[in-house]
């Protein structure tokens, strides 16, 4: 399955997608279905700034424990509470309601300089 074309992705597989003046962030199904069935999600737990390549969070799957990262500088403005109390919902839908938090950039253009869709292909392809 393609990467989604409406967002931008990073190296550890976090896709950042823009919403209206926020970006909002997850993991790619990509991520998700190299770690399968994903046990438990630790998020930031306060809305506050966070910088790109920070960590604002962890997740554990029954083959693995991984940190997540952020993609752009920014103010944490929402986090999803309904994934870390039924973290399943990552696997059943890791593009929309598996969404983790959101993030109010301090400078939109940051998102440009993730990788496209296009690209994550490519760079998960060569992995393999």
């Amino acid at each position: 399955m393609p990467a989604p074309t409406d967002r931008r992705y990073i190296q550890t597989h976090e896709w950042h997608k823009p919403d209206a003046g926020q970006i909002v962030i997850g993991l790619s199904k990509f991520a998700v279905d190299e770690l399968t069935d994903i046990t438990y999600i630790d998020l930031v737990k306060t809305e506050g700034p966070i910088k790109a390549g920070e960590v604002f969070g962890e997740i554990e799957s029954v083959k693995a424990t991984s940190e997540m990262y952020c993609g752009v500088d920014g103010v944490i403005s929402s986090i999803n509470t309904e994934v870390i109390e039924n973290p399943a919902i990552i696997n059943q839908d890791p593009y929309e309601r598996g969404w983790l938090i959101k993030v109010r950039p301090s400078d939109p253009a940051q998102l440009e300089m993730l990788m496209s869709a296009a690209d994550y292909d490519r760079e998960i392809a060569a992995s393999r």
